[in-house]
């Protein structure tokens, strides 16, 4: 898409560029600059900043690809018998 800036005027991204980028209404959002192009990222909370280092660590992808494979083959188990696991394996506690 190609718009044609004026004097004074916003640039306002057109909301089919929003959708395909997956931006919502209420997201905040970070321009960067570099030269002659603007870079516009979503502003990630700090739990979002750490769901993101999490997601690409090797062990936790190979327990997420793990679980997905028992979800696949039909494995269930009380989620009783889940935490217990994770207490004995060192995991986060849990919460109640």
């Amino acid at each position: 898409m190609t718009v044609t800036l004026k004097p004074r005027t916003e640039i306002t991204v057109p909301k089919s560029v929003r959708r395909k980028a997956g931006f919502k209404t209420g997201d905040r959002v970070e321009f960067q600059v570099s030269d002659r192009t603007i870079t516009i990222v979503p502003k990630l909370s700090p739990d979002e900043v750490q769901d993101e280092r999490e997601i690409r660590d090797p062990k936790v992808r190979a327990t997420i690809r793990h679980g997905y494979e028992e979800f696949l083959a039909g494995k269930t188990r009380p989620i009783e018998e889940f935490f217990g696991e994770r207490a004995a394996r060192g995991g986060k506690p849990t919460r109640r």
